[in-house]
């Protein structure tokens, strides 16, 4: 049996050449979006009278048949056919016979595979999205719960300002905002139809590549067949907003690893997310964290191994691009898993307020609020900052706390320094009066609250 190109050649490659150089190992996954691509372009070359009603009829039959084969996992693809498009040519051969040669009138493999990876990824990008949606709404339900729980806030992994829990959960919301946007944006450079630029240099047949872009759901087709068939941006760029998306959800794990250790002991993490030890009996390991923060560094090796096989490309259509659907695929399925178990483990977080609170009374995390104290009481600030970290300095010295100290001592650096430094310096005082637009003030956590339900109801 020879290749369905095969009529140059004399000789045919031995089998490991044959498997070498197969796709269907990974392509097949593309069944269902090259059936579709197949029937658009039937159904366009009957419009325009290069095929016969007739033969229109049979190919749509024999390819509405594959599809109905392809969904039920009847279908079985041969390597010796190399590719998705040239197993199911095959396959529509024994279908309805010679007529199926016919469909591959003025098109190429190369306009089809690049149709196909656009229809495949319109499709995983919207159902992304949908999993950024989720994981969303769990991170706001909580925030919703804690808008007055007080936790500590960090720079440098140092205690920096006591913040509100709400205000910490709602970063991560906004960065998923963010990574939608860039997702639902990127759709516009998806939704467009490389169908029928031929191998670099379009056809000689009359086709209407607009009315095929139509039939397949597309806003536009390539103005132009050499970068139709040779355009990989849609994927780098599906593959740098996923590379975003895995380094903001690696961020969120790591503090969710970090605030159910002991020496946190900000959360608890749900059975279900966790794993034990095989040998140390009393060990709740938040393994699901962990994964979906090592499973970031796929994702970005995925978008640079597919930036350095584009580099050296001439155009049109290389080999070496039968390279770049693994990586997508990977990439996809990451994604999609990721998203699923991150909803899942925050929806079923346990937090622990008490411990929280109790950071924040142990620390210098309110050393701004005695700055901005005294700057209150009009002392210029750089004085009151330094003011305060001699207070500070003192403190450290005699293993006290702010708040710990007496009145005396606060006076004896400034007597600015009044009975109500006390209730400037609780924790919950420098939470509630933050309220600049952004801030982590009561107040201002509920408007944002707002905003993100706002956001949650124009996405949906």
């Amino acid at each position: 049996m020879s290749k369905l190109w095969g009529g140059r050649f004399e000789q045919s490659a031995s089998a490991w050449v044959d498997e070498f150089g197969a796709s269907i190992g990974f392509d097949a996954q593309l069944v269902l979006e090259d059936l579709e691509g197949s029937i658009a372009h039937v159904t366009m070359l009957g419009e325009q009278g290069i095929l016969s009603p007739e033969e229109v009829g049979q190919l749509t039959d024999g390819l509405n048949s594959l599809k109905e084969k392809a969904t039920s996992g009847q279908l079985t693809f041969n390597v010796f056919h190399e590719d998705i498009h040239m197993n199911l040519e095959a396959l529509l051969h024994e279908e309805i016979g010679p007529v199926a040669g016919k469909m591959h009138t003025a098109r190429s493999r190369n306009d089809q595979v690049a149709t196909d990876m656009h229809l495949y990824l319109k499709r995983r990008v919207t159902e992304v999205i949908d999993g950024i949606t989720s994981l969303q709404h769990a991170l706001h339900q909580h925030a919703t719960e804690h808008v007055e729980t007080i936790m500590p806030g960090y720079t440098h992994l140092q205690r920096a300002q006591p913040i509100s829990l709400a205000h910490h959960l709602l970063a991560y919301f906004w960065m998923l905002e963010r990574d939608k946007e860039r997702f639902t944006d990127s759709l516009k450079r998806i939704d467009w139809s490389p169908l029928g630029a031929g191998a670099l240099a379009g056809t000689t047949f009359p086709i209407d590549r607009a009315r095929s872009a139509e039939l397949l759901g597309f806003a536009k087709a390539y103005p132009n067949s050499l970068d139709a068939v040779s355009d990989r941006d849609f994927i780098l760029e599906f593959l740098s907003n996923a590379s975003m998306l895995m380094m903001h959800l690696s961020r969120f794990c790591e503090e969710l690893i970090l605030w159910a250790s002991e020496e946190y002991r900000f959360i608890t993490v749900s059975d279900t997310f966790s794993t034990g030890s095989s040998m140390m009996p009393q060990k709740k390991n938040p393994d699901m964290a962990e994964l979906v923060r090592g499973k970031s560094g796929r994702v970005i090796g995925n978008l640079m191994g597919l930036l350095t096989l584009m580099k050296g490309l001439p155009l049109a259509y290389n080999k070496d691009l039968q390279e770049d659907k693994e990586g997508m695929f990977d990439t996809v399925k990451t994604l999609q898993g990721s998203l699923s178990i991150m909803a899942g483990m925050v929806e079923e977080l346990t937090f622990h307020p008490d411990a929280m609170q109790q950071a924040t009374e142990q620390d210098f995390s309110n050393a701004t609020e005695l700055a901005d104290y005294l700057t209150t009481k009009g002392m210029p600030f750089r004085e009151a900052h330094e003011v305060t970290g001699k207070l500070v300095n003192h403190c450290v010295k005699e293993r006290l706390y702010l708040r710990e100290l007496p009145l005396a001592t606060f006076q004896s650096y400034s007597d600015l320094f009044e009975e109500d430094v006390y209730i400037a310096l609780a924790p919950v005082t420098a939470v509630k009066r933050r309220n600049s637009y952004g801030g982590t003030g009561f107040d201002a956590v509920r408007h944002q609250l707002d905003e993100a339900s706002a956001s949650l109801t124009y996405t949906s």
